[in-house]
């Protein structure tokens, strides 16, 4: 049984136990049945799923960051009487391959407020993004590199 339905079993198991099926509840047992998992992983073999659950969770949090100051930048843009924006289109090379990393990157990237992506190159390695706030396309071509590029090819890898 692989780590992910070991977690789940737990935190099914602490439902049961508790008699509260509701969301929050389900959070608390994959949190303590990740913790069983984390003082097993020798017996069980899931140092993978540990590092993993690591790596979506740095993700989440870099993304939901990424996401405050971008909204916060777009905000502050909006209420001040003088614009900010310096729009353009860079390419970015990616080190993505298969269709599900382009996907996550390119979404994450279109989600994120002041960005959008375009498209991709014919031989899926230029990513192309329209970028409100372009001041530095060098900066910018790292911050997706080093930001979400790296984290989501953790992930998938």
């Amino acid at each position: 049984m692989t780590a992910l339905l070991w977690n789940i079993l737990l935190a099914l198991i602490w439902i049961a136990m508790t008699g509260q099926f509701t969301p929050g509840n389900f959070v608390v047992g994959l949190g303590l049945g990740l913790l069983i998992l984390i003082f097993t992983r020798r017996a069980i073999g899931s140092p993978n799923y540990i590092r993993k659950v690591g790596q979506v969770l740095n993700l989440a949090l870099f993304f939901v960051w990424e996401l405050i100051l971008a909204n916060l930048r777009v905000a502050y843009d909006v209420v001040t009487p003088r614009h900010h924006m310096r729009p353009g289109v860079i390419g970015v090379p990616l080190a993505a391959r298969t269709d599900l990393e382009i996907t996550v990157l390119s979404s994450m990237i279109s989600l994120t407020p002041g960005t959008l992506s375009l498209d991709v190159s014919a031989d899926r390695k230029m990513l192309y993004i329209h970028a409100m706030y372009l001041d530095d396309v060098e900066a910018a071509r790292r911050k997706i590199k080093d930001g979400f590029e790296r984290r989501v090819l953790e992930v998938l890898r």
